[in-house]
């Protein structure tokens, strides 16, 4: 590999990284299958833009969903319906990551254009979030593209223009109100930084936020039409909630914990870039001179003191930090002192060598019961789980390791080699996991046994109307999507329903709240301790 990465090389790398783990496993648990269930819902109704899940109205900005339909629809044929509807996150995610590199070239240059989109996909919160069904992406990119149009106006003023347009109109139909309105403090940016206004900057800026006003209103006025009363009870809920959030403190300090691990290695290098370019922020007039340095620290710090406000601190949420982060942690990252390189070089090999290798060593273990100690875990964190060699995820397991351990002994002297190899690590690591491991996860994280044995238990022809009782967002959603089976609150339900399902704590024998039901069924999720789950039918 040439350093630094450019064109089709730069490409591929982002690219395995922003597909690798979209495919070949279940809707997993929480926030992935609910998402899926609200899109496959959309997808099957085909009639409005007001969104469902498991049956229910799903209160929830439209945009991700509206996207992972069309992914499906169009994909749908070619992988399975949950893959294709996943896709949309992996679109999602290469817009972020191509608004960052451009906003990386107008401000550093074209050599180091591509350690943005670089350190970012190094970054550990990431990896997980963007290989999900997650309505925040559409916010992530909205912020990508915002940044860029905040590099580009000076000189490219009718580009911002559009891009800003565009960031807002994502922003507020992917995230609802809480999510522009951070989005709308980043647009007093130019008249905060620039005390003299200019007209060539300012009157494509203040035309681009009105253009993504137009859009905005336009696609709400669509949606007025298609579907009125979940239009209304939308924007109402989102009101509700921005106006109920009186947790500020705790969801900063909770911002502030999460952060350290989340945004590694960005902070550092971040700190480094701040330290290297002390002297630019002797005096206002220098510190004007450096868009490149200040735009990205305040787009940080203004998030910093709005999310907690807009936004509950979720991992989801704290992915907004990470553009900003990595924009300023460029410089620093192709600066480092070569004894600060080297160790960071040193680190990142020596890390992922062991991860790497204690994955092979617990794939084994799974598969061919040696380590037998290991193998004994395994079967009791997921009993009933038998591990099976399969050749293809084989073979990609070994070129993975071949292409790391490549990088390790042949990557050339560079001030990018530390950067690459981190982040090159860190590929390496998510791709050994859903090659050799995606088996063991998807059996753990995967509610399609537990929905099947549930659908066995009722009769042939799906019961109208099914009660349930304490029934999670996330269970409710994987009964629906696998086995397309539709619930009623027990509050709601009359006697016609003659199912309830109930979920509760193993440990804990919760009594029902009448004496009409009979006992059918009993069970749960292989390992999981936390959950259980009994079907009643309505005595007669």
């Amino acid at each position: 590999m040439k350093l630094p990465p450019a064109g089709w090389m730069l490409a591929g790398l982002l690219a395995i990284y922003v597909f690798a783990g979209l495919f070949g496993h279940d809707p997993w648990k929480t926030e992935d299958v609910i998402h899926l269930a609200a899109a496959r819902d959309f997808l099957d109704s085909g009639r409005s833009a007001a969104l469902l899940s498991a049956g229910r109205a799903s209160l929830a900005a439209p945009l991700y969903y509206w996207s992972a339909a069309l992914t499906g629809f169009v994909f749908g044929g070619i992988f399975p319906l949950h893959d294709a509807l996943r896709l949309a996150s992996g679109l999602w995610t290469a817009l972020t990551l191509i608004a960052l590199y451009y906003a990386g070239r107008e401000w550093y240059g074209k050599e180091a254009a591509a350690a943005a989109p670089i350190l970012l996909i190094g970054s550990f919160g990431l990896i997980v979030r963007v290989h999900e069904a997650q309505p925040m992406l559409t916010l992530l990119a909205a912020e990508s593209l915002m940044l860029l149009a905040l590099a580009l106006l000076p000189r490219k003023g009718r580009a911002a223009l559009f891009l800003l347009a565009f960031a807002l109109f994502f922003a507020a139909l992917g995230a609802g109100i809480s999510g522009i309105l951070p989005l709308l403090a980043l647009c007093l940016l130019p008249l905060w930084i620039r005390y003299r206004p200019d007209a060539d900057i300012l009157r494509p800026w203040g035309t681009g936020i009105l253009l993504g006003a137009a859009m905005t209103g336009a696609a709400l006025a669509l949606l007025y039409c298609s579907a009125p009363e979940w239009l209304e009870a939308w924007l109402d809920r989102e009101w509700r909630i921005l106006a109920g959030n009186w947790r500020y403190g705790d969801d900063l300090r909770e911002y502030a914990a999460l952060l350290p691990w989340f945004s590694w290695p960005l902070w550092p290098l971040a700190g480094w870039t701040l330290w290297k370019t002390r002297r630019a922020w002797q005096s206002v007039e220098t510190l004007r001179q450096n868009d490149h340095l200040l735009l990205p620290l305040a787009a940080f710090f203004l998030l910093l003191f709005l999310l907690p406000i807009c936004l509950a601190a979720r991992e989801s949420a704290a992915m907004l930090f990470l553009p900003p982060l990595a924009l300023l942690a460029t410089p620093g990252a192709l600066t480092l002192r070569r004894g600060a390189a080297n160790a960071f070089d040193w680190f990142s090999g020596m890390v992922f060598c062991l991860f790497a290798l204690l994955l092979w060593v617990g794939w084994s273990a799974m598969v061919f019961g040696y380590p037998a100690r290991l193998a004994q875990r395994a079967v009791e964190l997921a009993p009933g789980f038998v591990g099976r060699f399969h050749f293809w995820p084989f073979l990609l397991a070994v070129i993975v390791t071949l292409w790391w351990l490549h990088l390790l002994l042949r990557l050339p002297r560079s001030p990018w080699r530390c950067l690459v190899r981190w982040s090159a690590g860190l590929i390496t690591l998510w791709l050994l996991a859903v090659s050799l491991w995606l088996p063991w996860i998807d059996y753990g994280k995967s509610y399609r046994q537990l929905a099947a044995a549930v659908a066995a238990q009722l009769p042939k022809e799906r019961p109208a109307c099914i009660a349930e009782w304490r029934l999670g967002e996330a269970q409710r959603a994987s009964f629906a999507y696998f086995e397309r089976l539709a619930f009623t609150p027990l509050q709601a339900a009359d006697e016609g329903c003659r199912w309830l399902l109930v979920q509760d704590n193993p440990r804990i024998e919760s009594a029902l709240p009448d004496q009409v039901w009979r006992h059918a069924w009993e069970g749960s999720r292989p390992g999981d301790r936390k959950e259980r789950f009994r079907l009643y039918r309505r005595e007669e």
